[in-house]
């Protein structure tokens, strides 16, 4: 008995190790994003990442004052867009691109993207986009 309580006692402290540091590992877009700054803009593919458990799309785009800004663009999962056609080639560095999508709350840079249209009209959709 005394040998059973021990070995529970190091397994629940092994799970409320374990737990707590995978439960960060995601996130919620409203901890992140913001549904009141939405953004649109067209620029160059600078870098896709094609991973789990978000694509990135880097985004070079002529700002305001003539300075070109490089916008980091999360995306869902890339099962999803493999699901829709997508490949992890589709997007090249160097495709002209359209974006819609919300920015983060705290850069002005980061994005989640709602669609990208590419320059032959291939577009693709994050599930944000259809309001789920």
């Amino acid at each position: 008995m005394n040998r059973a309580m021990k070995l529970l006692t190091k397994l629940t402290c092994l799970v409320w190790v374990i737990f707590p540091l995978s439960g960060n590992a995601h996130h919620a877009f409203n901890a992140e994003f913001d549904r009141e700054m939405p953004v649109e803009f067209a620029g160059t593919v600078t870098q896709v990442q094609w991973s789990n458990p978000h694509a990135r799309v880097y985004v070079d785009v002529m700002g305001e004052d003539g300075q070109v800004v490089n916008w980091n663009l999360e995306l869902s999962s890339p099962n999803m867009y493999m699901r829709q056609g997508w490949k992890k080639n589709t997007l090249q560095i160097g495709d002209k691109v359209a974006v819609t999508g919300w920015r983060a709350r705290n850069d002005p840079h980061v994005g989640n993207v709602g669609t990208i249209k590419t320059e032959d009209g291939m577009e693709l959709f994050s599930g944000r986009a259809r309001g789920n």
